[in-house]
């Protein structure tokens, strides 16, 4: 198969989730073997970091490239979204350090490429197929990654939240046909409890009822209700609880957080570099877990060329 990029650029506007500031992301078309690029355009010295899993930096609520005031982060979506359409080059430039986090799926991006279309290019397309099993655990978050032989990239997604309202929960993406439908939609999550100490963390300033899904694991008490109300700045009657989940939406899919695990795994997985050819099977997967799998794969593809 032969390399592609987008037939032209876009643009799009749109606050970080964790800095709350606006930034505009301008993805331009790359020549062959230029790979997918992110470039600050907003540093009196222009900086550009490759998405690679050697440049990862953090990985608290999102992944980082890159490091201290030249760090691009939350690239995740952005990056799910070109894996899905099979884009292998491309130059995306941004006048800030996060890349928008939109309604918090990667839908947004796939309509922008769906829009602009992508071409052929003149240079073949290098892949990594695995030809045999292969066992990965990362230590300190019980992450679990096996990969077996396929003709082709897919997954299976296990999440396991005991005593929670998500649970235990499974997707699966069989063929990337499946991604614009079933998988790019999935809205990232997270519990009602952790908000508070993640604003102390100074992250999801750009957090809303709108990008994301809140579950809550018990009634809201009026302690709660006056807090929500704070965080979100909006009247204690606007909120509901439905299903467990906080929100003026219901979720896509009674799975949906299984789902968009599986999403930030496409975008995390494709750091690698290259596109890969097996069968994925991931058990509470998450950003740094995924981070140190695609560096231990880098260094298996290296070892085995």
């Amino acid at each position: 198969m032969k390399q592609t990029t987008i037939r032209k650029e876009f643009r799009v506007t749109g606050m970080g989730l964790h800095t709350g500031r606006t930034v505009t992301v301008t993805v331009q078309p790359a020549p062959p073997d230029s790979g997918i690029v992110f470039r600050r355009t907003d540093r009196f010295n222009i900086v550009s970091v490759p998405a690679h899993a050697t440049q990862v930096g953090a990985t608290a609520r999102g992944t980082t490239i890159g490091s201290g005031r030249h760090s691009i982060s939350t690239i995740e979506h952005l990056m799910s979204a070109l894996h899905g359409c099979q884009i292998d080059n491309v130059l995306i430039c941004l006048d800030g350090g996060e890349i928008p986090i939109l309604d918090g799926s990667s839908r947004p991006w796939l309509n922008q490429l769906q829009r602009v279309g992508w071409r052929e290019q003149d240079a073949d397309r290098r892949t990594f197929t695995f030809t045999q099993p292969l066992h990965f655990e990362n230590k300190g978050t019980g992450s679990v990654y096996d990969v077996e032989p396929s003709d082709h990239f897919s997954v299976d997604c296990v999440i396991d939240f005991p005593n929670s309202v998500i649970g235990r929960q499974e997707a699966s993406m069989s063929s990337f046909d499946q991604y614009d439908l079933e998988i790019s939609p999935c809205r990232t999550f997270v519990f009602l409890h952790e908000i508070e100490p993640l604003l102390h963390l100074n992250l999801i300033k750009g957090g809303s009822l709108d990008n994301a899904l809140v579950f809550v694991n018990n009634d809201l008490a009026p302690r709660q209700l006056r807090r929500l109300e704070r965080t979100f700045h909006k009247d204690a009657s606007q909120f509901r609880v439905h299903d467990g989940v906080l929100n003026t939406t219901d979720p896509y899919f009674p799975n949906e957080p299984a789902r968009h695990k599986l999403l930030d795994f496409v975008g995390d997985i494709r750091l690698v570099g290259i596109p890969l050819v097996g069968h994925f099977t991931i058990y509470k997967p998450g950003h740094k877990a995924n981070a140190n799998f695609s560096k231990y794969l880098i260094e298996y593809i290296n070892n085995n060329k």
